[in-house]
């Protein structure tokens, strides 16, 4: 007797529904195990992450900040996913953005006069543009000499964040920083508004409507638009869409425009709405979770909204129980892990099924 893998030719709705929960409850389990084994108590820790991320209006204005980024990010990724175009440059797009938006009111309109909704709006442009350009290099590149595109946009990764580094240690160093790195910071004009303070809505800046009014337009552009048809038709079956006519160049342009275009866009809500300039910390690694998050959404719009805040509430939480609990960075990170290694490796049961095959008995002698 055996046990093979069998794949389900439609994954039932209930299962869908079932295996992310009994995942999730499977990595609590082992999670509380390693939390007994570090001796403290699974439940209490587990009650803190999760005031420290939804409980109060501090926590979950934190949690809102850090999801922004990932909302983003997280669409930039999944748009390009859906036509199997396997963007992994998410974090160096939203590191040219960052770059573009300081470049404006440090650089270019710095002495201007231009109402505040301008500027913001040119420096938006500015990021989204910047995204986008390093997007379309491994976009002409896959369309044009079909070359890798997971190699080139993982690598164009650290060309753009070492680029960032340089500018705000180097040429763009504020020189009244008392030798800290960044840039000098912006002036309020350059500022993203943040939401009304009686919403508790704390750092939360208008970037969070950007990202969806974003979600929104992509869910229209993919289900209502014949363009989207044609970047799923690209998804299911590239060799059908070529016989039917589908651009794969064209195609391919556009997508990444857009994707990039997205993520320089994470890179402005960063710098405009959070930092007030360019300095370390900016991009910390959010592009590379996008891509968890538009799996674990399995690509829609909506459900990148949604899985962008929860994991941004693993983060907030996870801070929370090591200055609350006493219990080591690592420890947060651990349980983090955890939980997205059994949520993710779920989707395994989703689309597989276990099956015992019996082995036939050895003829005798």
């Amino acid at each position: 007797m055996r046990i093979v893998f069998e794949r389900r030719l439609e994954p039932s709705r209930k299962v869908a529904i079932l295996v992310p929960i009994a995942s999730f409850v499977l990595a609590l389990i082992v999670g509380g195990a390693l939390l007994l084994a570090a001796g403290a108590n699974p439940i209490e820790t587990y009650k803190a992450m999760f005031e420290g991320a939804f409980g109060t209006d501090y926590g979950r204005s934190e949690t809102l900040v850090k999801a922004i980024p990932l909302m983003l990010t997280g669409l930039a990724v999944s748009i390009a996913f859906r036509m199997l175009f396997w963007n992994i440059g998410a974090e160096g797009q939203l590191a040219m953005g960052a770059l573009a938006t300081a470049w404006i009111p440090l650089f270019v309109l710095n002495d201007s006069s231009l109402p505040p909704g301008v500027l913001l709006l040119i420096m938006g442009v500015a990021a989204f543009g910047a995204g986008a350009i390093w997007g379309l290099i491994p976009a002409a590149l896959k369309a044009y000499l079909r070359v890798n595109e997971i190699i080139t946009t993982l690598m164009l990764n650290y060309i753009a964040i070492l680029l960032m580094d340089w500018l705000y240690t180097g040429p763009w160093k504020d020189k009244a920083g008392y030798g800290f790195p960044g840039t000098a910071s912006f002036k309020e004009v350059a500022a993203l508004p943040r939401l009304p303070e009686w919403m508790g809505a704390g750092r939360v800046h208008v970037g969070i409507v950007i990202a969806i009014v974003a979600a929104a337009l992509i869910w229209l552009i993919l289900l209502k638009t014949r363009w989207g048809y044609e970047i799923r038709v690209i998804g299911e079956n590239p060799q059908a869409a070529r016989y039917a006519g589908i651009s794969l160049v064209r195609n391919i342009l556009l997508v990444m425009l857009i994707s990039g275009g997205l993520a320089g866009l994470a890179g402005y809500g960063q710098v405009a709405g959070i930092a007030y300039r360019l300095q370390k910390g900016i991009a910390v690694g959010d592009g590379f979770t996008a891509i968890i998050i538009a799996w674990l959404a399995k690509l829609h719009p909506a459900a990148v909204l949604i899985v962008a805040v929860l994991m941004a509430g693993l983060s907030t939480g996870g801070d929370q129980i090591t200055i609350t609990m006493g219990l080591p960075a690592a420890m947060s990170r651990v349980l983090q892990g955890a939980i997205l290694f059994f949520v993710l490796g779920g989707e395994i049961f989703v689309r597989y099924r276990l099956r015992l095959i019996r082995t036939a008995e050895a003829p005798q002698a």
